[in-house]
């Protein structure tokens, strides 16, 4: 007998076990668990051959256990009060958690959302540490990895172990500082404008450029900024134009006015993501749902 042979023992099987222990008898047991004498038969046969030992042997007219089974009889019954008393899921209460969550997020989404649930966390669960990364792009492998609990993208990548919950919606819109200038009247006004773009350090650009070379228009990037924080310093005092989410207004863009862009562009979505390793986990699914909770009392 090995250590294999014992993992493929089931519960079944030792409930039998212990029925007959307790009977003294194969039929006893047999009544006792509602199943058939040859069905009990059975499942002592295949106990014999997993344990390499008889277990019960003929005793008269009876069966009587052997001292391999004597001894075995507390230690399988202990397994299955163990294992009847474990817990659907590990203990969790807010206030008693220990732990750091760290979320990839890019400065528009951070700002947006993490800060809000910052101040949660500490009212409700101040033993969770809040640790924010840059997202970049968003790729399976740092979740997959560990390197990161939660991400929060537009772009969830397509992988069957990546989990996703919708936060909210958003669009992009025109700001301008309106001491400087109008609103761009048109979309020859914009596209004649002098624009600040974004191309992120992994080198990628907005989905909105994109989209207007789908369209065949181009604008004229003045300059170039690598997050969208940069945007406003550059905009300040200036004739520029910063195509970017409309809810930067309720933060990093607060000063200045904003305008639909003159062109067709679809809205967007932002997303929360997960390793299906914390779908069921009470601490992380706690979380998502402050965090769900936090993007549902934004402004729209």
């Amino acid at each position: 007998m090995n250590s294999i042979d014992r993992l493929n023992l089931d519960t079944r099987a030792l409930d039998v076990f212990l029925a007959v222990l307790d009977a003294g008898s194969v039929s006893a047991a047999a009544v006792s668990l509602g199943v058939s004498q040859s069905a009990v038969s059975h499942t002592l046969d295949r106990l014999r051959q997993t344990l390499g030992d008889p277990l019960f042997v003929k005793a008269g007219r009876g069966i009587t256990p052997t001292p391999y089974a004597l001894r075995t009889g507390p230690h399988v019954r202990q397994i299955l009060q163990e294992l009847r008393n474990l817990p659907l899921g590990p203990p969790f209460a807010p206030a008693d958690t220990h732990l750091t969550l760290t979320v990839a997020a890019n400065d528009y989404q951070r700002d947006l959302l993490l800060p809000a649930l910052s101040r949660v966390l500490e009212r409700e669960a101040p033993g969770i540490e809040l640790h924010v990364v840059p997202s970049g792009i968003p790729t399976p492998d740092r979740l997959r990895r560990d390197l990161c609990n939660l991400m929060i993208s537009p772009h969830p990548p397509p992988a069957s172990d990546i989990l996703q919950q919708r936060l909210l919606d958003d669009r992009m819109v025109v700001f301008y500082d309106p001491s400087q200038r109008d609103a761009p009247a048109d979309l020859n006004d914009y596209l004649a404008s002098r624009h600040i773009s974004i191309v992120f350090n992994t080198g990628e650009r907005l989905g909105l450029d994109d989209a207007m070379a789908a369209q065949g228009i181009h604008r004229d990037a003045a300059v170039t900024v690598s997050n969208f924080s940069g945007l406003a310093a550059f905009l300040r005092g200036s004739d520029l134009l910063a195509s970017a989410p409309a809810r930067l207004h309720q933060g990093m863009m607060r000063e200045f006015a904003q305008a639909p862009l003159p062109f067709n562009h679809r809205p967007f979505s932002l997303y929360m993501l997960w390793h299906q390793r914390y779908q069921d986990d009470p601490a992380h699914r706690w979380i998502r749902s402050q965090l769900l909770d936090v993007a549902g009392r934004l402004p729209a």
